[in-house]
């Protein structure tokens, strides 16, 4: 009996330890929550904060741009004065004022930045400005591993069908996996271009005009045009997703190193064209790159030729030869155009620097 009242008593006093330390726990969570609600008023008082902050550095870009925009229409009529004093002037303000554009431009990269109409069609009015630098370069970031990933997905599903060429329906899903994946970059693109990437509009434009052709390519039926084009077709695909993995790493290297040196920006990145930056080293890609260009153009030809033969009764092979004539031609337009504008920016920095140089040895 003795042993028996002993193990009662100990289990409550067990009990009541368990008890007490239950409600010593609370307390504490009790103590935490309330620093907790001190700490989330805080918070959403600072959000209100900073939106009506925003509000206002948004509204004082705009006044500043107003106002430059009057400075800049009496800075025309002044730079065709005939008093020197007044030509000099205005040479002299438009310096400031194109200083002060690139001070608005870097303080409207942390403010919010609206949609615009493709976004805004897409994802409503939810704002995808990115304010913190760290979380613009995740996002560049990611946007640089899809494209690479899905490359090597195309790269393989090529190869596959390369040697497979009686089953239609994996053509098909490699045609829907470029219809998804151009889709997704005109999307991701137009987001980064909103937080601060300096994207050429062609590009963007490349890969709306990407995506139609793939669609139109997914629908396209099996028959004597499909299968005539498609060993090319796989082969234009093979050498597009080979030169853009090759292109993705040297790209990749050269704006690490720029950025290290603080001659890059942070929201540059790889495209399946030539941007400016891209002569840093990168030079030797342009003949793979218009090997490309040339390769689409060809593709057009031979859709042109198809849709010539009595045979062909599909609509997509005459479509298909139009997007293909397009697409080579705006890449080789706009690949033209980077290297003129980088050469000519490059020949007038030497001359300015032999200019500088033999003044310096006059006046010595």
């Amino acid at each position: 009996m003795d042993d028996q009242s002993d193990q009662e008593k100990s289990g409550e006093k067990c009990e009541n330890t368990i008890v007490r330390s239950m409600m010593e726990d609370w307390e504490d969570l009790e103590k935490d929550y309330m620093q907790l609600e001190v700490d989330h008023e805080s918070y959403k008082k600072t959000l209100e904060e900073l939106g009506l902050l925003q509000k206002k550095c948004l509204n004082g870009v705009a006044h500043q741009r107003y106002r430059m925009k009057k400075i800049h229409e009496s800075l025309k009529r002044a730079n065709k004065s005939d008093d020197p004093q007044v030509r000099a002037t205005g040479k002299e303000l438009n310096q400031k004022v194109l200083g002060r554009k690139n001070s608005l431009r870097d303080m409207e990269d942390i403010l919010p930045h609206k949609n615009g109409l493709y976004l805004s069609i897409i994802l409503g009015q939810v704002s995808v400005s990115l304010l913190n630098k760290a979380d613009k370069y995740t996002y560049k970031h990611d946007y640089e591993k899809f494209k690479v990933t899905v490359s090597y997905i195309t790269l393989a599903l090529s190869t596959l069908l390369f040697f497979n060429p009686g089953y239609r329906w994996m053509d098909a899903v490699l045609h829907f996996l470029l219809v998804w994946y151009y889709c997704t970059l005109t999307i991701r693109e137009n987001i980064l271009r909103i937080n601060g990437s300096r994207i050429k509009g062609w590009w963007i434009t490349h890969h709306f005009i990407s995506t139609v052709c793939a669609g139109i390519t997914l629908i396209w039926q099996d028959g004597y045009s499909y299968q005539s084009y498609r060993f090319q077709n796989l082969s234009f695909s093979l050498y597009l997703s080979l030169l853009y993995v090759f292109q993705f790493f040297y790209q990749k290297g050269s704006l690490y190193r720029l950025r290290a040196l603080g001659q890059g920006h942070d929201m540059d990145v790889t495209v399946e064209g030539f941007m400016s930056w891209m002569f840093k080293g990168l030079v030797f890609l342009l003949p793979f790159l218009f090997a490309g260009y040339f390769f689409q153009m060809y593709n057009a030809y031979t859709l042109f030729q198809l849709s010539l033969l009595p045979q062909t009764n599909e609509w997509q092979v005459t479509a298909l030869a139009i997007i293909h004539f397009i697409l080579s031609v705006g890449n080789i337009t706009t690949t033209l155009k980077v290297v003129q504008g980088k050469i000519q920016g490059e020949m007038r920095s030497r001359s300015l620097t032999s200019k500088y140089k033999f003044n310096n040895g006059v006046a010595k």
